[in-house]
């Protein structure tokens, strides 16, 4: 399976219907990544913590997905995760973690 087919159908679908919106969208993601010190690695981890916060199951996934490939651990990932526990509580954290393994399982 390429990596295009492991993107969600939706995600594609927007990618095919809104290009330029889209490609706006990933030099802002890049922009963001080159504006300070932080690594890939820790970016992701801290967009996979917001994604959880704001119970946004898609973004979860795709963030837990990019960390991994930019090198974060299942440990790590996991970690950033339950370090929010005390901020947005345990029902959230509970959802995050299985939209995490959603990820780590494939």
């Amino acid at each position: 399976m390429s990596e295009h087919q492991k993107l969600p159908k939706h995600y594609r679908r927007l990618r095919e219907d809104f290009p330029a919106y889209m490609e706006a969208l990933d030099r802002l993601g890049e922009a963001v990544g080159q504006q300070g010190p932080l690594d890939a690695k820790t970016l992701q981890l801290l967009q996979l913590a917001g994604a959880v916060a704001t119970r946004s199951e898609g973004a979860a996934h795709s963030h837990a997905r990019r960390a991994l490939e930019a090198g974060a651990t299942p440990t790590e990932i996991r970690h950033a995760v339950i370090a929010l526990t005390s901020t947005v509580g345990f029902p959230t954290i509970a959802a995050g973690l299985s939209w995490v393994e959603d990820i780590l399982k494939d």
